[in-house]
């Protein structure tokens, strides 16, 4: 098993992630519960919402939730890693906030880079919507009599 809760058997070496430069994938075995494609987009997420306001990460981990992210399908660290590369390529910037009562908190905010991104992201994922749409048309064609 890669050792994920819930995992149906797969056996790993990977502990369960595959690794690519924006992204975490959870091996085939979580493909079942849906764990695949929202990670996929996570950037795109994040994007979307530090475009509203600058934000804290784990307030970005809290607002992620209303998007149908969970700990089963996105871990903290990854969120965090996902700020930390976006950083280093100019899409996002923190600042220390020192304001409230407790330690200094990075306060995430959106570049002008990071804007296009996000917008190179909306035509990605109406791209995907598009393709993912004709599968399910077809899908159902194919099953229909089956149901």
């Amino acid at each position: 098993m890669c050792g994920e809760s819930g995992c149906n058997g797969h056996k790993s070496d990977h502990g369960g992630y595959r690794q690519s430069r924006y992204r975490e994938e959870r091996c085939e075995c979580h493909f079942e519960r849906g764990g695949r494609l929202l990670p996929q987009y996570l950037q795109a997420f994040l994007l979307l919402l530090l475009s509203a306001k600058p934000t804290h990460g784990y307030e970005l981990m809290e607002s992620l939730g209303s998007f149908g992210f969970t700990d089963q399908n996105i871990d903290p660290t990854t969120i965090y890693r996902h700020l930390r590369r976006m950083e280093e390529d100019g899409l996002v910037k923190s600042t220390w906030d020192t304001s409230g009562a407790g330690p200094a908190k990075r306060l995430y905010g959106l570049t002008p880079e990071g804007e296009d991104v996000l917008q190179s992201w909306a035509v990605v994922i109406r791209h995907d919507m598009k393709i993912l749409g004709t599968f399910l048309e077809q899908y159902d064609r194919m099953t229909a009599g089956s149901r």
